[in-house]
């Protein structure tokens, strides 16, 4: 892999500590919420920021597939990243990911492709891949 960028965060405390990024971009507090016996406290956990990322970089995936098949996007195109965390029939945690995609101003065949294209190329959704339940979802105006 030709490296293009690389980013470093360390989490101090688990669940119930603190994360920062080597740059302090993010310095943030991380609670336990309820769901998972803690306290629910003021602070974030692992899968709001990785339903953070993986919004982000999803809605990035369909920018870049629509640029390079001349489609426009709204400006509010937007990626809902709903991330569920639970246990396997053995016992083990797992996750799960529901991507809502609104794609205002295209059609649903256009839509439907665009988000297919983006869920091949997503580096989130191709680390993912075979690991986890990834549901794409494509919200259009009616």
């Amino acid at each position: 892999m030709k490296k293009l960028y690389a980013a470093s965060s360390t989490a101090v405390g688990g669940r119930k500590g603190h994360v920062t990024t080597d740059d302090k971009k993010i310095d943030m507090e991380l609670s336990v919420p309820k769901g998972l016996g803690g306290d629910g406290g003021k602070g974030t956990n692992p899968e709001q920021l990785f339903g953070s990322a993986y919004a982000a970089c999803f809605g990035g995936a369909i920018q870049m597939v629509a640029e390079s098949k001349d489609v426009k996007l709204g400006g509010d195109m937007s990626v809902t990243a709903n991330i569920e965390i639970g246990k396997t029939k053995d016992g083990d945690l797992q996750l799960k990911a529901i991507l809502d995609c609104y794609l205002p101003g295209v059609d649903v065949e256009t839509g439907e492709d665009l988000v297919n294209k983006a869920h091949e190329v997503c580096p989130y959704s191709r680390a993912t891949r075979d690991n986890i339940t990834v549901t794409l979802n494509l919200l259009l105006d009616e």
